[in-house]
């Protein structure tokens, strides 16, 4: 690679030294003996898997998704399956390395990603992970989260054991909404106060929380423990979570008995190194050419950056202020650049001074991620895909069809209309900064000087649904502005919570807000007095009449002069003694009708027609005389081709983080939450019901908005939705929706410290953990769980093992996927399509599948449970659902 001059500057790169170049794919790379042909892809999975072992590459079982080796490397294939979770139709090809992984093993991943982009052609995007530092697109892949584990994987080992109970294991469980948990020194010194920890002891599993970490952390935790319980010991082993030691003596002695007593107090809570949004719209675009012997990287552009930027021929490197580096190759680039791409990439990060771990994600012309996209301030699919072609469209509408709403929530997303309008309307004006209804007569008559809440309610699913609309006039004050959002609090406490709030600004209000009005929305200049409109109304006043049909039409008053004009839309001009309906040369016929049902709401007299270059002396004379207004034909506005995407909030320092979640599902949505859905046109705040942070969410939304890169519109509709009041235009952008999933599931609430109760008790739990002749870390680096002696009687596979069974209650001790013994199956008729209430006793109803006979099971499911229980949660939730376990 030539020497690379950044910025202008004097940094030379010309050896970045063998680590940096292993972590960054250089082709130089010896070939190793992977295989003499790659392996086909299953079109019925959207998740492929491999790991080095012996310099070669293993596909990992699917079970063992998740859980990464740090001596290793893997490669990770995501092929999406379901059109509205793919980021356009290109896949994702991760590349990644453990943080003690060899060259050698480094090498034979490179070779083998790089053999695997070829087979699959330019509608690949190719990313570099590192280990603790993965982009929010590879951890959205594994859920509840991802497992750190210690050491290499034996080749005579699995890549995890299901039903080991000889084992022993500490895990830092650390994130948000990406969870990750990593093996840790079984000792006193590995816990802080901030973050969780679970001790692993085979038949027994506890979390210990960190007296600093939040309600929505313990959640996730014990998300992530549950699924470990359910993946490896086929979901027999029992749970305990200790929130306050004081309250959980017992298990805090099972803890003492494998760590020994604590001396001295806990290690602080260590600071989270999150990004913020501010640091993330720090973008800058630089052109990467060759001159000469030199590699010169030019900085091109900083934000709002636009797509016509990128050039088709060329080769750019988008610096996201460190925290992530792009590099996007043009269709026409050569296969030389293309080939560079990351050692290009590595040399930036070296002359730049950025860690060697900076994630880089390398995109083609055309087949760019939707977090790329999201940079630019408009990104057109149309001009990308016309530009391979050589040809330009013009742009097109999404045709509306208000008949197909209530059965198609998707279609309802895209439209941002929940139904036609037609369901019932309040409408409050804020004076004196309380709220005092408006006569209906009134209803589609605003002042700009003025805040207005429009109430809007329709039925849904056999129940009435609502909207809140939060109408803010370009000119209202600041007090009024506040007095607003506090009568829509109080509001919405009348209506129990279940009012969607939709922040409008004047100018930017959303087609359903139109359709309410049914076309008759106008938009006065003064100020409402406590009878209507003010009486000092000027005697000339223009009006500007825009839209086609009820769901687009809205008139807003403008300053009366000729430079208002456009000849592309129709104004009403009032006079004194006459009213002039102006029609512009570029307007149709949609517009004039709709235009004439807009002047009956503004004035009563009869209107004289005038058609543009007909316009009669006094016409002129009452807009001051003739001035130059825009006259050129308006071209159709184009709809931003964007991928929605999903974000989990929270605050760091006072500034907003975000962590993305990429190919979302209405799953990634938790009762303790706080999600964005950036559908580009609008900005939803989701709301879990058990968190309390719905006043800070329209600020989040807010930052949001002003920090984005792209240079948003501050005026973008910010839409309050809380959990279980979702509307169709919500919804719609996720690809199924249960509108009966919030129904009591386990929450960290019915988690209470305290004894394991009767069903395992104490004194045995100790002397089983007594009889380990405990390892600590083996000096080959190996997982040390491998090398514990087995607990006498743990593997046992007869009836008499543990299994799933009722939940062991009372007010002092909790335990999950109980403790007691069945003998024998139960008939499938018992347990299938059956009430809570008539299942047989003992039964778990939200466990009931496991009380079937392995053979039961087996047809039933067409799996073993071994198999089902290493599933993701939420697919054995659907599975059930479809066969009546549920």
């Amino acid at each position: 690679m030539p020497p690379a001059t950044v910025d202008g500057g004097q940094a030379q790169v010309s050896s970045l030294g063998t680590r940096l170049l292993s972590l960054l794919l250089l082709p130089a790379w010896p070939r190793m003996d992977i295989s003499k042909g790659l392996p086909a892809i299953q079109s019925h999975r959207d998740l492929h898997i491999w790991i080095t072992e012996n310099q070669k590459m293993v596909p990992v079982p699917e079970g063992a998704y998740g859980n990464f080796f740090e001596e290793h490397c893997y490669v990770v294939l995501h092929v999406p399956q379901s059109p509205t979770a793919t980021q356009g139709a290109s896949s994702d090809l991760h590349y990644w390395v453990g943080k003690e992984a060899g060259a050698e093993a480094q090498g034979a991943a490179a070779t083998f990603v790089q053999r695997l982009q070829e087979e699959r052609g330019a509608l690949t995007v190719l990313h570099r992970e590192a280990q603790a530092h993965e982009s929010d697109c590879f951890r959205s892949y594994f859920r509840p989260g991802i497992i750190y584990r210690k050491g290499g994987l034996p080749s005579d080992l699995k890549h995890v054991e299901t039903n080991m109970f000889n084992i022993q294991r500490l895990l830092h469980i650390r994130g948000r909404k990406h969870v990750s948990a990593t093996e840790v020194e079984l000792s006193w010194n590995s816990f802080n106060k901030g973050d969780i920890f679970l001790l692993d002891l085979g038949k027994m599993m506890i979390q210990w929380n960190g007296p600093k970490t939040s309600i929505s952390e313990k959640a996730r935790g014990l998300a992530l423990t549950y699924s470990l319980r359910d993946r490896e010991r086929g979901g027999r082993a029992q749970i305990g979570v200790v929130d306050d030691e004081v309250k959980a003596p017992d298990l805090m002695q099972i803890m003492e008995s494998v760590l020994g007593r604590r001396v001295g107090s806990l290690h602080a809570a260590t600071p989270n190194k999150d990004i913020s949004q501010l640091q993330k719209a720090n973008i800058r675009l630089y052109h990467v050419y060759e001159k000469g012997k030199d590699l010169v990287v030019l900085e091109l552009a900083t934000p709002p950056l636009t797509q016509d930027l990128l050039q088709e021929e060329d080769f750019y490197i988008l610096d996201q202020g460190g925290f992530k580096i792009y590099v996007w190759q043009g269709r026409m680039s050569s296969l030389q650049e293309r080939k560079a791409a990351f050692s290009r990439a590595a040399g930036f990060i070296q002359a730049k001074g950025y860690p060697t771990y900076t994630n880089v994600e390398v995109v083609n012309d055309g087949a760019e991620s939707a977090a790329f996209k999201q940079l630019f301030q408009i990104w057109s699919e149309k001009r990308s895909r016309n530009r391979q072609l050589g040809r330009v469209d013009k742009p097109t509408h999404v045709k509306r069809d208000v008949v197909k709403l209530h059965s198609q929530p998707e279609l309802a997303a895209q439209l941002r209309m929940v139904d036609d309008g037609s369901g019932k309307v309040e409408v409050w004006c804020m004076q004196d900064l309380r709220r005092q209804p408006v006569d209906p007569k009134l209803h589609g008559k605003l002042c700009a000087g003025n805040c207005y809440l429009v109430l809007y309610t329709y039925q849904r699913l056999g129940r009435g649904q609502y909207i809140l609309y939060l109408w803010q006039g370009h000119q209202a004050t600041a007090d009024e502005i506040k007095a607003l959002n506090s009568n829509a609090e109080e509001l919405d406490a009348m209506y129990r919570g279940a009012l969607v709030q939709e922040h409008v600004t004047m100018g930017s209000e959303p087609p359903h807000f139109l359709a309410i009005f049914q076309g008759q929305l106008v938009v006065f200049q003064e100020r409402a007095g406590h009878h209507g409109r003010e009486q000092s109304a000027p005697t000339t006043r223009l009006f500007h009449v825009q839209g086609s049909d009820s769901y687009s039409t809205k008139t807003v008053e403008v300053p009366a002069r000729a430079s208002s004009l456009n000849s592309n839309d129709i104004f009403l001009l009032v006079t004194a003694g006459v009213c002039y309906l102006w029609f512009g040369k570029g307007c149709n016929g949609d517009q004039r009708e709709m235009a004439r049902v807009a002047v009956t709401v503004i004035s009563k007299k009869n209107e004289e027609t005038v058609l543009e270059g007909q316009e009669p002396p006094h016409f002129w004379e009452a807009l001051g005389g003739r001035a130059p207004y825009p006259s050129n034909k308006r071209l159709p506005e184009e709809v931003p081709s964007i991928q929605p995407r999903l974000f989990e909030c929270s605050s760091q320092m006072g500034c907003l983080v975000l962590a993305e979640v990429v190919f979302f599902s209405q799953e990634d949505l938790g009762p303790y939450d706080v999600m964005l859905l950036d559908t580009w046109q609008e900005i939803f705040l989701w709301l879990g019901g058990a968190t309390g942070a719905w006043k800070e969410a329209v600020a989040w939304g807010q930052e949001y908005l002003k920090a984005h890169p792209a240079g948003r519109s501050l005026a973008t509709p910010i839409v309050l939705v809380k959990q279980g009041h979702e509307p169709p235009t919500f919804t719609g952008w996720f690809f199924t929706w249960d509108p009966y999933k919030w129904t009591p599931d386990l929450s960290h609430k019915e988690v209470v410290e305290g004894s394991p109760g009767t069903a395992l008790p104490i004194s045995e739990i100790r002397a089983e953990v007594n009889s380990f002749r405990l390892s600590r870390w083996p000096g080959n680096g190996r997982a040390g769980a491998m090398s514990l002696q087995a607990l006498k009687g743990s593997q046992d596979s007869s009836g008499n093992e543990l299994m799933r069974g009722p939940k062991l209650g009372g007010t002092s001790s909790f335990l999950s996927s109980t403790s007691t013994s069945i003998n024998g199956a139960l008939p499938r008729e018992q347990l299938m399509h059956q009430a809570a209430e008539d299942l047989p006793e003992g039964v778990d109803p939200a466990r009931r599948e496991f009380y079937l006979s392995d053979s039961d099971f087996q047809d039933i499911f067409g799996k073993s449970k071994e198999e089902f229980y290493s599933m993701a949660t939420w697919r054995q939730r659907q599975e059930k659902k479809q066969l009546g376990f549920f």
